[in-house]
Formats: structure tokens, sequence, C-alpha cells
């Protein structure tokens, strides 16, 4: 049993070595909280969701940190676009993105730190950065010295003659054009903090190195974040860990964007789909299986045609899990473990697509059981998928998707299946009484409300159709 992951810094899939035995730190940049958040944000906490889930599953005790940046220039710009305090539009929208992971079913991380609650922690990283030589003080900014750090820029694999360096307005005094800036000096109506080197605010990268550094210490296992951050959000977290003197992160892994029509989603070019809009159209669980089922690394072309493909295979998964338990007279517990083939799949970076076809097949084989009325053969697939679809966050039977004793979502679909069941009885009479013109009206309206009917030897069972 060894997990194996890709590692953009080596370019390669590496055998994951852990850096104390049964144990996992992972660090992932979280949400900058600007704006709502769209689905191609929730899809990286959700991607790193099933990836924690995995390695708890092999028997790893996991810290998982994922920060909140809540100061940047973005946010200020929207303070001053919408005559709002900084912090309440960043509180607002912190709380939009706990609102969509939790939704879509992602566990909530070890620890979630705030940029602005660990100034201290990145006035200490600069001065230690300052000393030896790696950083320096201009016009009250404080920028990091490129050219004093040798293995700059070889996670993006760039060449330094030919980098051009994302800067925003202020950054003035750099001895090279290519430094960036950790710390920006105070701009009139501007949030700010004192420093040995004035009054001013932290830059983005300074923000992560930091927090990594105070909640996972000097090296930890794997730092992740969409693809879009490799540069120069990681390559310049590498450069101030590193010239600051940690190992920092063993493993860098990254997911892929969510796009429309070939462009990243992006709230800039006006293609974003809102999570807190997305949830009012598909059901959640749904959306995670449309999001979380692809490979990470993969991109995904969003349309409404693939979630309506995504609905449909998971109301495959979804009828097999409730035939079963009503063949069995109530709930199956999952199975201990996993079947082999879903475990190789995961244990090859994440192989969420292989693993779910060892799910459809499970599925397959259990149907085939009903269909041959074999109960036992039944109850043991359903466990198998259980098993499986807790690890992907997708088992309809958890009590997040109201699958649980006395949760609010059981006891709404209580209430619909006594209302369908009053009508099916009515369609029982008209088929009784051979009157064929009614019972065949009764289960178009069904249809049309988006219930499938299904005729069996124990009576008319309903599900949710695809939309």
């Amino acid at each position: 049993m060894t997990i194996r992951l890709y590692d953009t810094s080596a370019r390669q899939i590496r055998d994951f070595s852990p850096l104390n035995s049964g144990c996992v730190s992972i660090y992932l940049c979280g949400a900058t909280v600007q704006a709502a958040p769209h689905i191609g944000h929730i899809r990286s906490g959700l991607n790193f969701d099933i990836m924690r889930r995995w390695f708890t599953y092999r028997g790893y005790d996991v810290t998982f940190v994922r920060n909140v940046t809540d100061i940047d220039d973005k946010i200020i710009r929207k303070s001053a676009e919408q005559d709002r305090p900084w912090w309440s539009i960043g509180y607002e929208n912190e709380r939009a993105f706990n609102n969509g992971y939790d939704a879509l079913g992602c566990l909530p991380p070890t620890y979630e730190p705030r940029a602005t609650g660990h100034i201290t922690e990145m006035v200490e990283m600069m001065r230690g950065l300052i000393e030896r030589g790696h950083a320096y003080e201009s016009e009250g900014n404080v920028y990091f010295d490129v050219r004093s750090f040798p293995s700059y820029l070889e996670l993006s694999n760039q060449e330094l003659d030919n980098l051009l360096q994302p800067e925003s307005e202020g950054e003035t005094g750099k001895r090279d054009p290519r430094d960036f800036a950790m710390w920006k000096a105070v701009k009139p109506g501007e949030p700010s903090w004192e420093t040995p080197w004035g009054r001013g605010r932290p830059g983005w990268h300074l923000e992560c190195s930091a927090m990594a550094h105070k909640y996972l210490g000097t090296e930890f296992d794997i730092h992740g974040g969409g693809i879009d951050l490799i540069f120069p959000h990681h390559e310049n977290e590498i450069a101030q860990a590193k010239a600051f003197g940690d190992a920092f992160a063993r493993y860098w892994v990254h997911n892929g964007w969510v796009t429309m029509s070939g462009e990243k989603m992006s709230k800039s070019l006006g293609n974003s789909v809102l999570v807190s809009e997305m949830v009012k159209q598909w059901r959640p669980i749904v959306l995670r299986y449309y999001l979380g089922t692809p490979h990470y690394r993969s991109m995904i072309e969003y349309s409404e045609e693939a979630l309506r493909e995504a609905e449909s295979a998971f109301a495959r998964i979804e009828g097999f899990v409730q035939r079963v338990v009503e063949k069995a007279g109530g709930v199956v517990d999952p199975a201990a473990e996993v079947p082999p083939a879903f475990a190789e799949a995961m244990d090859d970076d994440l192989g969420v697509p292989q693993a779910l076809a060892v799910v459809h097949t499970t599925v397959r084989q259990g149907n085939s059981a009903l269909a041959a009325d074999d109960k036992e053969a039944a109850v043991a697939r359903l466990a198998e998928v259980r098993a499986m679809l807790g690890v992907l966050g997708l088992d309809p039977l958890d009590e997040h998707w109201g699958g649980g004793e006395g949760d609010r979502g059981e006891d709404l679909h209580g209430v619909v299946d006594t209302l369908v069941r009053l009508v099916l009885d009515q369609r029982e009479a008209a088929r009784g009484r051979k009157d064929w013109a009614t019972a065949d009206a009764i289960r178009d309206q069904l249809n049309q409300s988006g219930l499938v009917i299904e005729d069996s030897p124990s009576g008319p069972r309903w599900t949710l159709g695809p939309r």
C-alpha cells in the first residue's frame, strides 16, 4: 500500500512518504474573499477534501490547513467601489465560501487561519529575511530580492531573464523590477498595521508563507492549490519560506480549472457560476458528483448538459441504494474495506474516474443480484458501494445528505413519500378496475413532476428522475 501523487515540483508522480509516520500535513491556499464563490473556487476545496478523506481511510492522522486571504488589492478595491469597510466585505464572503464548502459536503479544516490575524508572524519573517540579505525595505515597502535565491522559479520552470513579475500600484523603489512585494506601504484610506518599516499591509505571498510556518512548522507534507497559483504565488511562497530557513512543502499538488468556452472560470471574465445559485437549481450531492469525479488535474468544461449527465449517473447509483435498502428492510452499513480495484485507483494519484468505474460496476452487479432475488449478494454489493461513496463524500445515506436518523431532509422525504403513495394508491385502484387510461394519466403526471415510477413485484416505487 503506497499512495502516489503527481508532484508539480518534480514533474512526475512520486510515492508519498510522510514526514512523520502515520501523519499527513496539508496546506491548501483557500479563498480570497473579495466576492462570493463560483463552482471553480469550490472545486479546489472539494478535490483536496477527497484527498484528505483518502488519507484518513488509509489510516493517516491528517492535519488540514486552509487559509482565508481577507486582505488584498481586490478586497480594497471592492471596499472603495461599494463604500463599505474592507472587513465587512471579507467576512460576508468568507461565510459564503464556508456555506459553499458545507453545501457540497467538504469536511471543515483542522485550522482555517485569516491573514489579518497573523501580522506578527509576517513581521517576524520579514525581519529574518532582511537580516539574511534576502529582502530589503524601500520607501516603506519591503521587497524580496529574487536574485538572492538561486533556486527561484524551479517550481514554474521559468527563466529569470524572461520573467515579468505581476505587481500592483505603489510598488516603488525596487532594486530589480522582478523583485516582489512582501509588505506594501500605507496609502490614504487603506487599512494598515504598524511595522519597524512603517505602516502598511501584507503582500499576498507573505501571508501564506507565514501561516504555513505557524500551523505546520518548518517542513510539512503537501501544499495544494489551483494550477493558476504555481506562479507567482507558490513560487514566491517557496522563495520566502526557504530563504527564511524552512524546508517548506515536500510535495506540490495542483488541481485543474473549471472552464467555460475554454477559458478559466473567473469573476473578472464575467463567466462565473455562483455556488449559491447553483444549489438552487441542482441538488448539492449532484454538484459534488459533477465537480469531484473528474481527475483533479483535469479541466472541467462547464455545461448544463454535463451536469444533467452527472445527475443521471448519480441517479443510477442512488436508485440502487434505495432498492437494496427496501429489499433489506433497513439501512445496510458500509463495508469495512473498499474493493481492491477501487483502492488501487485511489492510491494512483487519486484516480477518482477509475475508482468511480468500480462503483458503477459494483452497482451493476448489485442490480443483477436484485433481479435474481439474491438478497445476500445485493446487500454485500451495497455495503461495498457505501464504503466507496463514503471515501468520495457521495454516500446518499450519510447524514449530511439527509440520510441520517432525525435529519430534516429525511423528514421531508417521508412527507413526500406519503403524498406520492396516496396518488399511487389511486393509480393501483384504477389498474385494478382496468381503467388503464386513468392509471397511465396518473403515471404521466407524476413523471412530469420529476418522479420516475417503477412497477416491481412488491408494488410500485418512486424515485427522483433526472432533469
